[in-house]
């Protein structure tokens, strides 16, 4: 029987990229008087329901999907979270 998840995913930049956006953000950070922030790095935060026949096959989906489309490997990193999602 498959079951329904609800999965989290998070793609950052590998640290050894030069983060032209970060560095951006946490200058204007400091500009408005937050000298303590520093290492600000932008990433993408996605979220999707999918379908599998349980949660091994749900992270293998993921990884492909995360390998395939959603983040560049060579320069970027990701994770996830996921959750089965109970019918009520």
């Amino acid at each position: 029987m498959a079951n329904n998840y609800h999965a989290r995913i998070y793609v950052t930049l590998r640290s050894s990229v030069l983060d032209p956006a970060g560095t951006a953000v946490e200058s204007g950070i400091k500009q408005m008087g937050y000298s303590g922030v520093e290492g600000v790095r932008i990433g993408k935060y996605i979220e999707m329901k999918l379908t599998a026949e349980d949660e091994t096959d749900a992270k293998t989906q993921l990884d492909r999907i995360c390998d395939r489309l959603l983040a560049n490997p060579v320069i970027e990193n990701y994770c996830f979270e996921i959750d089965r999602l109970v019918s009520g």
